[in-house]
């Protein structure tokens, strides 16, 4: 039985209350509601594989896949079908229950590239595995061919607070990814958003960021909390290194607010000690990504055998696949 009820009328003020509590009190609140919600001990463990690299004419300040930057990010064109199921046989074998695919567009095109993506989709879900991706913007129907071909979730992340994203991107606009969660949501996909900090964004940013996603009319299903991976040349390369305790308050903070939801503790894992990794799970963190080629997208990341090291020292168990747990 679970006695936090799960809201959607939250206020500025009220997260705020929440996110500026001394940090153990905090944590506590956050393990104890994480506990009526899900198992304290499983860890989901997810794969992502970028299917299409670089040459993203979006000006996003953090990504060094955005084409106008100079940085050593190879440009990669769409994977081929068969190569893209490939690496997700292997992420299951290797524990994974979630594949995510992600290109480096601005938006989906009713194009020969979104068909092969739709192959994808089916390839990976015929798996038995919970199929996402990250394709950018894209309309209602283009949502719905998704739906069908068996996509799980479709991940479009706020980034930061609807105040603050001017300053981070101006290709696009914060309705712009709005609308592409609304569309999602018509299309009976569930929804993963959460946003990055360490953008320059103030504390009051992230809490506006919280607030968005904690009223929606449903939480999304999965929000991804990630740490600013500094990429040389782009205009943030220079930033501080994220300090592991605002992780750990945005992570707690996010599992009081949306109690129900998966908080996937995603970038920046790489630059965390264990011990560090540790309290972002007690905070309600109950999602990693790992994968054989070390990286996150064009990233960073610790790999497979690193992070059941980790699981293994901290008691923690990789989580079971529903659908063949449901299945059975």
């Amino acid at each position: 039985m679970t006695s936090t009820a799960i809201r959607n009328n939250w206020t500025l003020e009220e997260i705020q209350a929440i996110y500026d509590q001394p940090l153990l009190d905090l944590v506590y609140q956050a393990a104890t509601i994480h506990r009526e919600y899900h198992s304290a001990r499983e860890i989901q463990v997810c794969t992502l594989l970028s299917i299409k690299t670089g040459g993203c004419p979006e000006d996003c300040s953090y990504c060094g896949q955005a084409a106008r930057y100079h940085t050593d990010i190879k440009v990669q064109a769409l994977l081929p079908t068969e190569t893209v199921i490939a690496h997700a046989q292997k992420a299951k074998d290797n524990g994974s229950t979630r594949f995510c695919m992600a290109a480096a567009w601005r938006e989906v095109r009713d194009n020969r590239d979104f068909d092969r993506v739709i192959d994808m989709v089916k390839g990976v879900n015929e798996l038995g595995m919970e199929v996402c991706c990250t394709l950018g913007m894209l309309t209602e129907e283009q949502a719905v061919r998704l739906q069908e071909a068996g996509l799980h979730a479709y991940n479009h992340n706020l980034d930061t607070s609807e105040q603050y994203y001017k300053e981070i991107i101006s290709t696009r606009n914060f309705d712009n990814r709005i609308n592409t969660i609304n569309n999602v949501r018509k299309a009976g996909i569930t929804v993963c958003s959460g946003g990055i900090i360490g953008l320059g964004e103030t504390h009051r940013d992230r809490i506006s960021m919280l607030l968005t996603l904690a009223t929606m009319p449903k939480h999304p299903e999965s929000v991804p909390i990630n740490a600013l991976a500094r990429v040389k040349g782009t205009p943030l390369e220079d930033n501080p290194k994220v300090d592991a305790w605002d992780m750990v308050r945005m992570i707690a903070t996010a599992r009081i607010v949306m109690p129900a939801s998966t908080v996937r503790l995603t970038a920046g894992r790489i630059e965390m000690t264990e011990s560090e990794q540790a309290w972002c799970f007690m905070a309600g963190a109950n999602s990693i990504f790992t994968g054989e080629r070390q990286t996150l997208l064009v990233t960073p990341n610790p790999g497979v055998s690193e992070d059941m090291q980790m699981l293994q020292h901290l008691g923690l168990q990789p989580m079971p696949n529903k659908k063949e747990v449901t299945a059975c």
